[in-house]
């Protein structure tokens, strides 16, 4: 099979790798703004993998005229840019009878490629966003518990986090991917079920404590995007479903006050003679202040509760050095990459709109998972 990766970053270099190791995938191409950065990760995922199936493309992912043209001739190809890119891509996936898969996190964004599904299926493609940790892994992860449990559940909880393994103050957090997409998380609505009914919800609201051995109590609070399509989806099945994000203690409480400052506004503010959007100062304080290089590890806990009988799907996953890959690099691009690969062989059947939580084959995903040395431990209670 031949896919194409667009963006040369972090998530994209690492699914890029993914994809090249695999017996199954003959090419691949990465495509990035910055060809330079492109050649930079074809050369050394070939040395990485002793081969030579990656090659680079120059690519702005702005340009859906473009991309239609790179994408014909691959089978499927995965967004591993910013989100806001992704609606033009997807449309672009269609026309050229492309498999279309993204690392999302934008509930705008993923409904609007959705409503391409129609248009996909006619062209024998599928649409799958939302491909990486959470939603993803954890949407996947969420719907086999739901079988697991007899289809039917009094909640659905999601605990994810992308954590320093050394915490330093006064942050205690290290940026682990986009500064754009960590932002969104934090200023757009959550979408939930509550009662049964979807509800939109305040970011950074409802703090909890959440305990994983080996680790100090952290905080745990809602985010936007967690749950992508999982509320409509468990609605009538499930009385509350949600997601939320995990830090260590102390950063909450500071993230929770540039927001009510209104930090992450997109309103643009007259300063002087000068008109600026809070939003983008932030981002570029993020980039400054959260900025590292030091080990991560991920830690992820699903459960899903059902007259006092608690199933659980829990992953705690750390940097690793053999292949310098960041914890959240494997956990996020990997299931993308995935995913990605069984829609162009096959596993995936579903034409159109593939939803992680009902259409992805969880059993096959899991066994991925494992032969990439990702640990998922399930467990029962009650």
């Amino acid at each position: 099979m031949k896919l194409l990766v667009i963006g040369a970053g972090m998530m994209g270099s690492a699914a890029t790798y993914d994809m090249a190791r695999s017996a199954r995938v003959t090419d691949v191409t990465v495509a990035d703004a910055d060809k330079k950065r492109a050649q930079e990760v074809a050369a050394r995922v070939n040395k990485m993998t002793r081969g030579k199936k990656v090659r680079a493309a120059g690519l702005d992912a702005g340009s859906v005229s473009a991309a239609r043209k790179l994408m014909k001739g691959h089978q499927a190809v995965l967004s591993a840019v910013p989100y806001f890119f992704n609606v033009g891509l997807c449309g672009a996936a269609v026309d050229a009878g492309c498999h279309f898969a993204d690392l999302g996190g934008n509930n705008v964004a993923v409904r609007k490629e959705l409503a391409m599904a129609k248009k996909a299926a006619k062209r024998g493609v599928c649409i799958a966003p939302d491909c990486g940790l959470s939603p993803g892994m954890a949407s996947i992860l969420a719907g086999e518990l739901l079988r697991r449990v007899g289809g039917q559940a009094d909640s659905l909880k999601i605990y994810v986090g992308g954590l320093p393994q050394e915490p330093k103050p006064p942050f205690n957090y290290q940026l682990v991917f986009s500064v754009e997409g960590l932002i969104n998380e934090y200023c757009e609505p959550a979408l939930i079920l509550r009662g049964g009914k979807i509800t939109r919800i305040e970011p950074l609201s409802e703090p909890e404590d959440f305990h994983i051995e080996g680790y100090p109590t952290l905080t745990a609070f809602h985010t936007s995007g967690g749950t992508s399509t999982m509320p409509e989806n468990f609605g009538g099945r499930v009385g509350e479903v949600f997601e939320k994000t995990l830090r260590y203690k102390g950063h909450f409480e500071m993230i929770r006050a540039l927001y009510d400052l209104g930090l992450f506004s997109s309103e643009e503010k007259k300063v002087g003679k000068l008109k600026i959007a809070p939003r983008k100062v932030m981002s570029k304080l993020f980039e400054e202040k959260f900025a590292g290089k030091e080990p991560d590890v991920t830690i992820m806990r699903i459960e899903a509760h059902r007259g006092g009988r608690v199933d659980a799907f829990t992953l705690v996953d750390k940097f690793d050095p053999a292949t310098g890959m960041t914890s959240m690099m494997r956990t996020t691009a990997w299931p993308a990459s995935i995913v990605t690969m069984m829609m162009a062989a096959g596993d995936i059947s579903q034409r159109g709109a593939v939803y992680q939580e009902t259409d992805v084959p969880a059993q096959l995903f899991l066994d991925e998972m494992a032969a990439r040395g990702i640990r998922i431990e399930y467990s029962r209670k009650g």
